[in-house]
C-alpha cells in the first residue's frame, strides 16, 4: 500500500450558521452553532485516511483542549499523528459563517500552525523519505511549504500542492511540485493573469506549465474540474447535488484523487475526487462531511 505525507494546517472550525452575513455594523440572528475539526491539512489527511489509504499528518497543535479533539478526530480516521507537535501557541482556529444558500465566508487565526519551521521538518525527514506521495497547502509558514515540497523532490517523491489560501508562489515551490491543484481564484493569484473564461484558465495554465508544472487540476467548484498538462486539456464535469456546506469540498477532492492515483491515472483519480467532494458537499462541516471509501464506491450521481 502506498503511503502519503500531509504537511499541513490544524484548525478547529467554529461554524456558525445564518441566512445571510450581517452588513458592516448590523447584528442578526444565527440559526446554529457548532464546531468541527478542520484545517486545510488535516482535512485532506482525515480524507485521505477515511478512504482507506496510510496517511501520516506532519503539523502543530496548541497546548489546549482544541488540540486535544482535534488530534483525536484525526486519530479516530486513520491519520497517523505520532509526529503532531505540541506548540507554545493556541491551536490554529477558522470562523466559518455558512449562509443559506451553502456559500461560506471563512476567517482563519493560524496559531500553532505558522510555528511549523523547517526545523520540524528536519526532525520527521525521515516520515517523508518513506513516503510515495506528499501533499500540501498554504496555511503554514511559506518558506516551509517550499522546504518541506524541495526535500520531498529531492527523495523522488509525488508532490502535490493545493495553493489554497490564494497566494504568490516562489519559482521554487512551482518547480518542486509535480501536481498542483489550484481553483479559479488561486490560478489567477499566482500567475497574475485573468482566470474568467475557459481560454483565459487555459492560458494561466500554460504559464504554470512553461515553469515546470507536470500537471495542473484546476477546481471549477459546482461546474466541475480541468486537468491540464503539456499534452492535453481535459474537462471533467461536477455530479448533481444539492449543497449545504462547500466548507471542504476541495479538500474531499484532493483527498479522493491522492486515494485513486496510482502512477499515471490522473482522470481516474479526478473522477473518483469528482466523487467524494460531491458527497461532502451535501453535508455539514469540515472533517465530518468526508465519506467513506464504502459510501463513495456506493454513490450512484448524475453528472451535469
Amino acid at each position: 500500500m502506498k503511503k502519503v505525507v500531509v504537511v499541513g494546517s490544524i484548525n478547529m472550525d467554529l461554524v456558525t450558521m445564518c441566512q445571510r452575513v450581517p452588513e458592516a455594523g448590523e447584528t442578526i440572528f444565527g440559526d446554529k452553532f457548532f464546531q468541527v475539526p478542520g484545517g486545510k491539512g488535516a482535512n485532506q489527511g482525515v480524507a485521505i485516511g477515511k478512504l482507506g489509504t496510510e496517511v501520516t499528518m506532519l503539523g502543530k497543535v496548541g497546548n489546549d483542549s482544541f488540540g486535544n479533539d482535534l488530534i483525536n478526530s484525526m486519530k479516530n480516521s486513520g491519520v497517523n499523528t505520532e509526529y503532531i507537535e505540541r506548540s507554545e501557541s493556541s491551536t490554529g482556529i477558522a470562523k466559518i459563517i455558512v449562509e443559506g444558500n451553502g456559500q461560506n465566508r471563512i476567517l482563519v487565526v493560524s496559531g500553532a500552525n505558522m510555528d511549523v519551521d523547517k526545523d520540524y521538518i528536519d526532525r520527521h525527514i525521515d516520515v517523508i523519505k518513506e513516503a510515495d506521495i506528499v501533499v500540501t497547502q498554504l496555511e503554514l509558514p511559506l518558506s516551509t511549504v517550499e522546504y518541506a515540497l524541495e526535500k520531498a523532490k529531492d527523495f523522488g517523491k509525488i508532490t502535490i500542492l493545493n495553493p489554497a489560501p490564494a497566494a504568490p508562489l516562489s519559482e521554487k515551490m512551482i518547480k518542486s511540485s509535480d501536481i498542483i491543484i489550484p481553483n479559479e481564484t488561486e490560478l489567477s493569484m499566482i500567475t497574475k493573469m485573468a482566470t474568467d473564461t475557459e481560454d483565459e484558465i487555459k492560458a494561466a495554465c500554460k504559464k504554470l506549465l512553461d515553469m515546470g508544472v507536470k500537471e495542473l487540476i484546476v477546481t471549477l467548484g459546482s461546474k466541475g474540474s480541468l486537468h491540464v498538462n503539456k499534452e492535453k486539456s481535459e474537462f471533467h464535469s461536477a455530479y448533481i447535488v444539492k449543497a449545504v456546506d462547500t466548507t471542504a469540498a476541495g479538500d474531499s477532492f484532493i483527498g479522493g484523487f491522492v486515494k485513486a492515483l496510482n502512477g499515471d491515472n490522473i482522470d481516474e483519480a479526478i473522477e473518483f475526487g469528482t466523487k467524494v467532494s460531491a458527497i461532502a458537499v451535501t453535508r455539514l462541516g469540515a472533517q465530518s462531511s468526508i465519506p467513506t471509501l464504502e459510501e463513495v464506491n456506493e454513490f450512484q450521481g448524475v453528472k451535469r
